[in-house]
């Protein structure tokens, strides 16, 4: 895969404009890092998978997964953007022309944000098919009504890409159809009353919310794709998330490795450096060596993706070998620290609350686990 060094570069040079005391004043505070998210924008970052006639750089997928990569090396947090990179992929494979033109140049230009994923539910969890938000076609419109849960930067978003069941489920012709997917207005909702935002606090600063829908009416026009074909679309957009969140988590485990390497070969204890002693190079050395074996499996599924082949089972996998591989990374960052990893201003301890959340989110391992059993080892279905 090819290594994008001079884009690692420059995004590291824009990241050096955001140090760790700017994240833990947001942290603190709870605050979208909106001075960031414009510095990548205006850099053109967030355009990156758009393509160049609608203004976009028009690089695939691996170039994303190096931008998200090296913003979360260099001790930044990219969750505030990333979902920009990983829902571009159902509007360009599935939206139609008149959308494409419509919204992708607003959108490359950082006039739009199309950074909201509508999907999970309070009532079905992981269980997407069994969702209940509803959109029923009136004319040239649909009213929708429901619930969504952890629709992250809702808040800061424009657009949303929305799942919502269009058939009721015993009426549907199979268990997987009968969802569709909508690109929203959520400023014109929120403006007509028909959309209401609720932040949730959580560990970390991520900037989720849960957002209700009330007769909320979207037009015809804004459907992607075929009604009714929703989850097949929503599944294509999924391997790219993990794929993307995967590369997210291979940067946090280099900047953990990097922070306690270095700080065990300065600290100085007993009169030697801590870092000569087993017990503490050992771990560091293990979260490299799971880094780096998690890190081929993401390029590797990048590359299937790339081609166009099913990366189902190697973005599920790549995801959960490098959520893994950076909570090891963090484990062994504080504990080479001791009492300063616990310390707000080495700024460890909130990395370390921002990378847990990615064994859950946005698939948790029981069910990669199961994908893997049943998908990939034909082992009879465990749910």
């Amino acid at each position: 895969m090819q290594d994008y060094t001079a884009i690692r570069e420059e995004v590291a040079k824009l990241c050096a404009a955001f140090p760790g005391p700017y994240w833990q004043a947001k942290d603190k505070r709870r605050e979208y890092p909106s001075e960031f998210v414009a510095a990548l924008g205006e850099a053109g970052y967030l355009a990156a998978l758009i393509p160049e006639e609608y203004g976009g750089a028009g690089l695939p997928l691996s170039a994303a997964a190096a931008i998200l990569e090296e913003i979360q090396r260099q001790g930044c947090n990219g969750g505030a953007v990333h979902a920009q990179m990983y829902v571009m992929g159902t509007v360009l494979r599935h939206g139609s022309e008149e959308q494409k033109a419509r919204y992708l140049p607003r959108v490359a230009t950082g006039e739009l944000r199309l950074q909201a994923f509508g999907v999970t539910e309070p009532t079905s969890g992981t269980d997407t098919l069994s969702l209940k938000t509803t959109a029923r076609r009136e004319g040239d419109h649909y009213i929708v009504n429901g619930q969504k849960l952890w629709t992250s930067r809702a808040e800061h978003s424009d657009l949303m890409i929305l799942l919502a069941r269009t058939t009721p489920r015993e009426e549907a012709a199979s268990r997987t159809e009968g969802l569709s997917v909508f690109l929203v207005d959520m400023k014109e909702a929120l403006a007509a009353g028909t959309l209401t935002i609720r932040p949730i606090d959580t560990m970390m600063n991520h900037a989720t919310t849960e957002v209700f829908f009330d007769n909320m009416r979207i037009p015809a026009a804004n459907l992607i794709g075929e009604e009714g074909k929703g989850f097949r679309y929503i599944l294509s957009g999924m391997n790219a998330e993990r794929l993307l969140i995967a590369a997210e988590c291979i940067g946090d485990a280099k900047w953990f490795i990097e922070k306690a390497s270095s700080y065990a070969r300065e600290r100085v204890l007993f009169g030697r450096p801590i870092g000569q002693n087993q017990g503490v190079q050992f771990p560091i050395a293990r979260a490299y060596a799971q880094m780096r074996a998690a890190e081929l499996l993401v390029h590797d599924g990048i590359a299937r993706y790339e081609a166009g082949e099913n990366a189902g089972a190697e973005a599920n996998m790549a995801k959960m070998l490098a959520a893994e591989a950076s909570w090891a990374a963090g484990e062994a960052c504080i504990q080479t620290h001791g009492g300063f990893g616990f310390a707000a201003e080495y700024d460890i301890e909130r990395k370390f609350r921002e990378t847990r959340l990615y064994q859950v989110a946005p698939i948790s391992t029981n069910m990669i686990l199961s994908y893997v059993a049943e998908h990939v080892l034909k082992m009879p279905r465990s749910y």
